[in-house]
């Protein structure tokens, strides 16, 4: 498999923050507490929902020497109390884009969430994968 550069690789996650802003509504980040699916592909369980935060319209906030920024999440109150496992990332048009698993590909302070908590991302950065 070919690599861009990571100029390039930059370039790309700037656009991927383009298509997460298409759609009437905003992306969102829905966090899990079961087994991450094999593909993206396949439909996510309802009932293993914790949380979903809703990103600004635009969410691109800027591009830094290793990664892009996105603006902070807006605020969203957990439906469920569990240790998230992984999250799914929709466009505004509801449209699944990446699942990410935590601690490797997503790195939050506490993964307990508590039904009823308000949770926030303040930072928000999508780095390149060589």
């Amino acid at each position: 498999m070919n690599i861009p550069s990571q100029v390039v690789s930059l370039f790309m996650l700037q656009a991927l923050a383009g298509y997460l802003d298409q759609g009437s509504s905003n992306a969102t980040l829905v966090f899990y507490d079961d087994t991450k699916p094999a593909s993206i592909n396949i439909i996510a369980d309802d009932t293993a929902k914790l949380l979903t935060l809703n990103l600004p319209k635009p969410c691109f906030k800027s591009v830094n020497e290793n990664n892009i920024e996105l603006f902070a999440s807006n605020v969203g109150v957990a439906t469920k109390t569990g240790t998230t496992t992984w999250a799914r990332l929709f466009n505004g048009e509801d449209i699944a884009v990446v699942d990410v698993a935590m601690e490797t590909d997503i790195v939050l302070d506490n993964y307990n969430i508590v039904m009823g908590s308000s949770v926030k991302l303040d930072v928000i950065y999508l780095s390149p994968q060589f």
